[in-house]
């Protein structure tokens, strides 16, 4: 039983921490600009497909920072030439837009690297055993993705709390017309922020098509967890994003190792064939861990419809 807490509660912190590396950029998007981004996830898929190729020539080091630049890049150009141009009719041609966004990029990445999965593999540098736990290996690159989602946390919270340009940009959200009176360029600091968010969710895409599998469908697979991260810390709250990605990561790893599932539950009850719960009986490979994010959802929003960590709107 104890092997079973620490080890659900180490692979669960090092699954959340890059839960919160794909989410935090979403969070600070919808915090600072007001706008949910659905093709997020493409832009961590393009950080994973960017890295892939740049490190096929330069090598993963060069490859960590040019690919989460070249996604904010291309978030940037889609803020200037896309996103601004639908801003002025509301929240709803927004999201119409960057659903659609994330429909092209998925296409469009399985018309340049095929419908396959790539072998994006992790660095030499990184492929050794850093520790042994109750005989489980951790490898050097899981201590790195738990490195780098540390500094991203602490970057993200040191500019919006602790630096001009962070109160700039908080500003521009509530008082954009104070803001662009006392001579900043509104437009500019949303496109800026845009542009982050989007190599922040690059940046997770260059770890996290490393730990899982790079190919076209990993958008669709990690989406919908993205959002239950961010609505759940709170719409915003860069803190609650992080305490969010925790909280899934070791339940999810938890039913995993004791191996909960449907049948399970239900195994106490007469299971013939002309029995109710006979069909949710053979039905073993459901399984309740990818059910889990959404049932804290959903509970979540019923007691605390702002999430853990949101403010309470005035």
């Amino acid at each position: 039983m104890l092997e079973t807490i620490v080890f659900s509660l180490i692979n669960g912190l090092l699954y959340g921490m890059l839960l919160f590396m794909m989410s935090s950029g979403l969070t600070l998007i919808f915090g600072m600009m007001g706008v949910l981004n659905f093709a997020h996830a493409s832009f961590y898929m393009l950080g994973a497909y960017f890295a892939y190729t740049l490190g096929s020539v330069t090598g993963f080091w060069i490859a960590l920072f040019l690919a989460p630049v070249l996604v904010g890049v291309l978030g940037a150009v889609v803020e200037r030439y896309g996103l601004r141009r639908v801003h002025q009719f509301g929240h709803v041609p927004e999201l119409l837009f960057t659903f659609g966004l994330a429909y092209v990029v998925d296409e469009l990445t399985s018309l340049f690297w095929g419908t396959v999965p790539v072998p994006y593999k992790m660095p030499d540098s990184l492929n050794f055993t850093l520790f042994n736990l109750y005989n489980f290996d951790y490898s050097a690159f899981k201590i790195f993705i738990l490195a780098v989602s540390v500094a991203m946390f602490v970057c993200l919270y040191l500019l919006l709390k602790k630096t001009r340009a962070g109160l700039i940009i908080q500003a521009s959200l509530s008082r954009p017309d104070m803001v662009s009176a006392l001579g900043h360029n509104v437009p500019r600091v949303f496109m800026m922020v845009f542009a982050i968010g989007c190599a922040l969710a690059g940046l997770g895409g260059v770890v996290g098509g490393i730990q899982f599998v790079t190919e076209p469908g990993m958008a669709v697979t990690m989406g919908p967890i993205v959002f239950v991260v961010v609505v759940l810390g709170g719409l915003g709250s860069v803190p609650g994003a992080l305490i969010a990605s925790i909280l899934i990561g070791v339940l999810q790893t938890l039913a995993l190792s004791v191996d909960i599932s449907l049948a399970s539950v239900f195994s106490g009850i007469d299971v013939s064939r002309d029995n109710f719960f006979s069909t949710i009986w053979y039905m073993e490979s459901i399984r309740l861990a990818p059910v889990l994010p959404f049932l804290l959802l959903v509970l979540t929003l019923i007691v605390r419809p702002r999430g853990l960590m949101g403010k309470r709107e005035a």
